[in-house]
Parts: structure tokens; C-alpha cells; sequence
């Protein structure tokens, strides 16, 4: 009578068992590749969903030389270390009609957008500091010619409104105008829609603001007591946009409004952790691709990543917020002009 072996040949339990469990092991080595194969492939899906979603205007080619001067950079010497220059970038929020989303949240159903905010964010060198310069979008200035997206120009135009030059030429003729007015290169360009500016701030779960007055105001839809708020995207894009309910219903009072979001949104990023939270990034990286514009220097998600890297010592408390300085204009008490010599001096600063 002959017993079963049981050694290690795999014809007794002992082998059964030993196969099971190679078998096991070559399924989860499976899975566990699957897994990563899709992890790099949804990886490399959000990558260039992100990246879809930016909208680029080549502004450098469009306004060619005839523009204030370029600082001269030294370069550094490692090619991988963050900018540290000093940096001008325009910032405008359309006020976009296109879209259902646009127009539900204020855009009208009419066709084209003006600028309805309008900020120059300058950063110091080193990138610790900087000075946020809003321009009143009612300011009468001198608009100059400028390329028309749909070709030819159009004529330099005086008294004009300082949106308008967004309406007329799209962001090329308001880099110009910024940029005539001012005597100060724009490096780089930064547009957000409503939609987007919404979005971004419900996917940073709100933002939390101070109010010194009530504000009332029907146009926007925003009724809030004087107090602190939590505020969501709807709610915050309202109070950017609210200048009936403060004051005397002019842009000054609605700019005060938006040098307090900037802060508040600035507090709000930094107070969380987002690379501990991919999911959170990346719902906070598609609300803030999916609304923007930019040059074609900032027109890709590795290019935005590098400016927000080279971002990462800037604090709330070291952010400046000013307007640039006006007066009523003599001509129409509803437009204000820029207030000399004391404009003049804010641009030369920022040079």
C-alpha cells in the first residue's frame, strides 16, 4: 500500500495550497497592474482634461514691440529653480455671455462681455510680497488702436470707458490700454468668466467675509447684514459684482468689495492642505481652468503649476490691495479720470 507524498511537489494538500496561492498572488499582481495602468491613464486623462480647458490669446505677437520695455532678467543658474522676478500680471473677470452657466449667474442674454473687474497684481522680486492695483472700469482714459480679433484695427478713441477697450478689441486692445495708460509691461494676462470665478470658490467649500454695511442690492441679488459670512459661489460672485446696495452705487464702492474677496480667497487656499487631497486638487485645478484665459505664456497646466510653486512663500498679509487713485470727471459726474501726479507715481512703483 502505497501513502501520498507530501512533500513540496504539488500532488498533496500541502502543494494544492502552495498552488492556490501562486495563483492568488498572479491575480492580485494582475489587479494591482490593472490598477495601475488605469491610475496612469486617468492620470494622463485629467492631465490633459486640464489643459483643455485653458483658453490662450497670443498677446506677444498681436502687440509686437510697441510696448513699454521688458525688464532685463539675470537668469538663473539652475534651469529648475521657481522665478523669483518681479512679475505684472492684468486680471480681468468677464462678464461673459456665453453659456447657460454665464448667463444664469448674471451674464444676460446679449451677445459679447466687458471687463467687470479689472486688477494689475504686481509681485516683488523674490515673490514674498505684492500689490494688487484695481482699476474703476468707468475711468475715462485714452484708448489706443488696436488689432481686432477679427482683423484690421480699431481707431484711437478719447474719453472712452476703460471697459470698453475689452469690448471692442477682447484682451489684446486691453493689455494695450493698461499698458498705455500706464507705462508698465504687462507680463502676463489672467481672465476668468463668472462661471468659473463661481465654481472655484465652491470647490474651495466657500469663502468667509466681512461686510461693514448691509447690502442690498437687487440688481445682484445679494441681501446681507453687516457681519461675517460664509459664502458660496453664487453668493461670492453677487458680492463682487454688487454696487447698488453700497454706498453711492458707484464702482469704488464695489471695488472695496473685491480687494476683501481677494484677501478672503487667498486665506481660504491657504488655510488647506491641498496635496494632501488629491481629489479636492483637482476639483479646485478644473473650476480654476475651466473659466480662464490667459497669454501663451501661462497656457498650460505645467506653466500655471511653475507660477504657483514660485507663489508658495506669499501670504495673505503680505498682499497689498489699492486703487488707482481717480477724481470725477468734469465732463460727466457718473465717469471719474486718473488723479495726477499721485496715479502717475502708484505705475512708476510697480515698474
Amino acid at each position: 500500500m502505497f501513502l501520498p507524498v507530501t512533500g513540496r511537489d504539488g500532488n498533496g494538500d500541502e502543494g494544492r495550497a502552495v498552488g492556490r496561492r501562486s495563483r492568488a498572488l498572479r491575480i492580485a499582481g494582475l489587479a494591482l497592474a490593472g490598477a495601475l495602468v488605469l491610475g496612469v491613464g486617468a492620470a494622463g486623462w485629467a492631465y490633459w482634461h486640464l489643459n483643455d480647458n485653458i483658453t490662450s490669446v497670443d498677446i506677444n505677437n498681436a502687440l509686437g514691440d510697441n510696448r513699454p520695455p521688458k525688464p532685463v532678467v539675470t537668469p538663473s543658474p539652475s534651469a529648475s529653480a521657481l522665478p523669483s522676478e518681479a512679475l505684472n500680471i492684468l486680471v480681468l473677470g468677464s462678464d461673459s455671455r456665453s453659456g447657460k452657466e454665464n448667463q444664469r449667474l448674471g451674464g444676460g442674454d446679449s451677445s459679447g462681455a466687458r471687463s467687470d473687474t479689472a486688477m494689475v497684481v504686481h509681485l516683488d522680486a523674490g515673490r514674498t510680497s505684492a500689490t494688487v492695483v484695481s482699476i474703476p472700469r468707468d475711468t475715462l482714459v485714452t484708448r489706443p488702436s488696436c488689432p481686432r480679433p477679427s482683423g484690421g484695427s480699431t481707431g484711437v478713441a478719447y474719453h472712452s470707458m476703460f471697459n470698453d477697450a475689452y469690448a471692442v478689441g477682447g484682451p489684446v486692445c486691453a493689455v494695450k490700454t493698461v499698458e498705455s495708460m500706464t507705462d508698465v509691461r504687462m507680463d502676463h494676462y489672467v481672465e476668468i468668466d463668472f462661471s468659473g470665478f463661481a465654481k472655484l470658490v465652491d470647490a474651495l467649500g466657500g469663502v468667509t467675509v466681512t461686510t461693514d454695511v448691509d447690502i442690498a442690492d437687487d440688481d445682484s441679488h445679494l441681501h446681507l447684514k453687516a457681519g461675517t459670512h460664509h459664502l458660496d459661489g453664487t453668493q461670492a460672485l453677487a458680492l463682487a459684482r454688487t454696487r447698488h446696495g453700497i454706498g453711492d452705487g458707484s464702482d469704488l464702492g464695489r471695488i472695496g468689495l473685491q480687494q476683501k474677496l481677494v484677501k478672503a480667497l487667498l486665506e481660504q487656499i491657504a488655510a488647506q492642505d491641498l496635496l494632501t487631497d488629491p481629489a479636492k486638487l483637482y476639483r479646485v485645478a478644473d473650476a480654476v481652468t475651466a473659466g480662464l484665459t490667459t497669454d501663451t505664456g501661462l497656457d498650460s497646466l505645467g506653466e500655471l503649476t511653475r507660477l504657483g510653486q514660485s507663489l508658495k512663500d506669499l501670504s495673505a498679509s503680505e498682499v497689498r490691495t489699492v486703487t488707482m487713485p481717480v477724481v470725477r470727471a468734469p465732463s460727466d459726474p457718473n465717469r471719474v479720470v486718473a488723479e495726477e501726479p499721485e496715479a502717475r507715481k502708484l505705475w512708476r512703483s510697480l515698474r
